[in-house]
């Protein structure tokens, strides 16, 4: 099984990219974060077309907003919301078999990493939290289940392209990196990726749309995820991050595609 996420920023907007993705990687399953549409206006029938009939959608008028697209099909799915906002941040999709698959979008947390002075950020460390204390009441780590999605922190040192120059920038900071990893470590969560990638080398999903070429200056940081639990760790064989789309015309996303292979 292939499944693949992307925070596509707008679906109608990039809807023939999302097409483009679903040709050329072919995947069994695709979450997307950041749909920012209402789940009647989700393009469900263009993916349909496409041969992706099963949808789980969780979207909102202009922001946020997530959704898992599959080939195969959803027997449940389910949204939870975090925060006491119902923000529309995750989804989870239950395929034959069991197999769990929760797609997540965290929240950014502004530009100051200070709670005390940034309510964004103060609601990021809280949505972090309280996802860390849920997933061992509501989910034991021996359940087979994946978490996608895009976490807005890249907690390694070489998941951003300067350790340094961005220990006191928002996604990097020492206490979103903290609470990712308190969040990882809840039920036993290993990360894909990084599984086949070593941690010394670099590793990004994200460019700024503010860089002027962001193939030139390669200033990325890895914000988007794969996680599996513990009884699907040994079933991973394969995975990928689709760089290139990060210059799909016409209009790209600032996150590329991640995707992972597991043998169901």
């Amino acid at each position: 099984m292939r499944i693949a996420t992307w925070n596509i920023n707008s679906v109608r907007l990039r809807i023939d990219i999302v097409l483009r993705l679903l040709d050329e990687l072919k995947p069994d399953v695709l979450c997307l974060q950041e749909i920012k549409c209402l789940n009647d206006q989700f393009p469900a029938s263009a993916l349909a077309a496409a041969g992706y009939p099963h949808i789980a959608v969780a979207g909102m008028k202009s922001y946020n907003g997530v959704a898992i697209i599959s080939r195969l099909p959803i027997e449940a799915h389910e949204v939870t919301h975090w925060c006491g906002r119902e923000d529309c941040r995750h989804v989870a999709a239950t395929l034959p078999g069991g197999l769990e698959i929760h797609n997540l979008y965290v929240p950014a947390g502004g530009d100051i990493p200070d709670p005390a002075v940034n309510d964004k950020f103060k609601h990021k460390l809280q949505f972090l939290d309280e996802m860390t204390a849920w997933w061992p009441a509501a989910r034991p780590g021996d359940r087979k289940m994946v978490l996608v999605g895009d976490l807005n922190v890249a907690p390694l040192e070489h998941d951003v392209w300067s350790h340094k120059q961005l220990l006191n920038v928002v996604s990097h900071t020492p206490v979103e990196v903290e609470r990712l990893v308190a969040l990882q470590a809840s039920i036993g969560w290993v990360d894909a990726i990084r599984k086949f990638v070593p941690e010394d080398q670099k590793l990004y999903t994200w460019w700024s749309y503010r860089a002027r070429d962001w193939a030139l200056s390669n200033k990325g940081r890895r914000l988007d995820h794969v996680w599996v639990t513990p009884p699907l760790a040994g079933a991973l064989t394969g995975h990928g991050v689709v760089r290139e789309a990060r210059g799909w015309e016409p209009k790209p996303s600032d996150h590329v595609p991640v995707w992972a292979d597991i043998a169901i």
